[in-house]
């Protein structure tokens, strides 16, 4: 089976690599980079994915950010995704390509929905303001997957993980996600002998993240085989903690001895995220790394890239 990966230097996508090779060392991966095709340009999408003959896609690569990133930038978070998207899926529709996974987000579901959240809550009101360029860039996509199944009979699938964390994170201030971020602020504290971090919101909201590992590992088992899987899937580990929570794990982690000072008027996203992956578990679903194994993880990783001695 020759399968075409996206996004393959992401957290995700360089996770889905590595357990490739170690898994399905006689299944052929190949890692769509920026050298091999822009894939905002459906032509260069479309040749590059004409010459590669793959058997499936797994969809990786997107636009991603903070919060912060979101706020500042929704017109590049929408259009960068809606392009990319557009580019990818229309060149596998075209050319035929029978299975595709792409990975969502948990942001496509509405900003006030029950917890936990199913797949069924998807379109149920109003989204998250802070993400609502990326996550309607999401469910457009997704919709086209499930257009593309039921219309050319193909086995285009959804996956809507929980927020991730691991090895090969966007630790670069600004930009990364809760759990890189909270690592990347407290090591620059203590290697600047800072009393205090500061915290956006009031540490309550409370979010679930998965160790990526885990994700990957279960999702190369899974391509070539996606009759079974409903159109979206939530994949997430099953427990949140709040943000506060987080920081203090990421304290331990590090090694860092000041305290948090906590901006209740930054934004902080929604009260709380936590996705239902009871299908996902019949399926056999079953992430097992604690947070804070995975957090050490994640640390020691951060302290071989450059990034952690800049700062």
């Amino acid at each position: 089976m020759r399968v075409l990966l996206t996004g393959g230097a992401g957290m995700l996508g360089s996770s889905i690599a590595a357990e490739w090779r170690v898994q399905r060392p006689l299944d052929e991966l190949i890692v769509a980079t920026r050298q091999d095709a822009d894939l905002r340009d459906r032509t260069q999408t479309r040749e590059f994915f004409a010459a590669s003959r793959p058997d499936a896609i797994i969809h990786a690569a997107a636009k991603v950010g903070s919060i912060q990133a979101k706020i500042a930038e929704p017109t590049t978070y929408l259009l960068d995704n809606l392009l990319l998207d557009s580019s990818v899926l229309s060149a596998a529709i075209e050319l035929k390509i029978p299975e595709l996974v792409y990975v969502s987000s948990a942001a496509i579901y509405p900003a006030e929905v029950r917890q936990p959240i199913v797949e069924s809550d998807l379109l149920g009101g109003p989204l998250e303001a802070a993400n609502e360029g990326y996550s309607l860039a999401k469910i457009a996509a997704g919709k086209v997957c499930e257009y593309a199944s039921r219309q050319f009979g193909f086995r285009y699938r959804v996956v809507a993980p929980s927020n991730l964390y691991g090895p090969n994170d966007d630790y670069s201030l600004g930009h990364g996600h809760l759990v890189a971020a909270a690592i990347a602020k407290i090591h620059a504290a203590t290697v600047a002998g800072n009393p205090t971090v500061e915290v956006w919101g009031d540490g309550t909201a409370r979010r679930e993240f998965t160790y990526v590992v885990d994700l990957a590992k279960w999702l190369v088992t899974q391509v070539g085989s996606l009759e079974d899987w409903p159109e979206v899937l939530n994949l997430g580990c099953g427990t949140d903690h709040s943000i506060a929570e987080y920081y203090e794990v990421a304290k331990k982690v590090v090694g860092y001895t000041g305290s948090f000072v906590f901006a209740p008027s930054k934004p902080s996203g929604v009260p709380q995220r936590l996705l239902d992956s009871t299908h996902a578990r019949a399926l056999g679903w079953n992430p097992t790394t604690s947070l804070e194994i995975g957090m050490a993880a994640s640390y020691a990783k951060f302290l071989t890239s450059p990034l952690a001695e800049r700062q």
